[in-house]
């Protein structure tokens, strides 16, 4: 079972950034993908970014070019720095892990969301 814990969301205006962290703990496996999703309000849950241990990164068209994931290993944390925000990026972020263990059973995983609010 891994634990996550999501931080960095608030408010902020148009054109701001934020920086979100999500720690993760207890069994992590060596191969794993950890990510971003989204749900704002009256709206279902939406993947953001994700990022494989070891392979590249991956953006949701609405966000490319703004958000960038990334992860620190040694300290089992990953990050989505936002950048030019906007009021449509206003939702409840959550952190995601997905493992796979030696004998290739899958984990998933969420963290309790942060919310983040974007004001014209």
């Amino acid at each position: 079972q891994v634990q996550l814990v999501e931080s960095g969301g608030g408010l902020v205006q148009a054109g701001g950034s934020l920086r979100l962290s999500c720690a993760a703990s207890g069994t992590i496996f060596k191969f794993n993908t950890m990510g971003w999703y989204r749900q704002a309000p009256g709206k279902q849950r939406e993947w953001v970014a994700s990022i494989p241990s070891g392979a590249s990164t991956n953006y949701a068209d609405s966000v490319k070019g703004r958000f960038t994931i990334s992860r620190d290993n040694a300290k089992n944390t990953v990050y989505l720095q936002m950048n030019s925000l906007k009021p449509e990026d206003t939702a409840v972020y959550y952190c995601n892990y997905h493992g796979v263990d030696p004998r290739g059973r899958e984990f998933n995983s969420w963290g309790q969301g942060t919310r983040v609010t974007v004001t014209s």
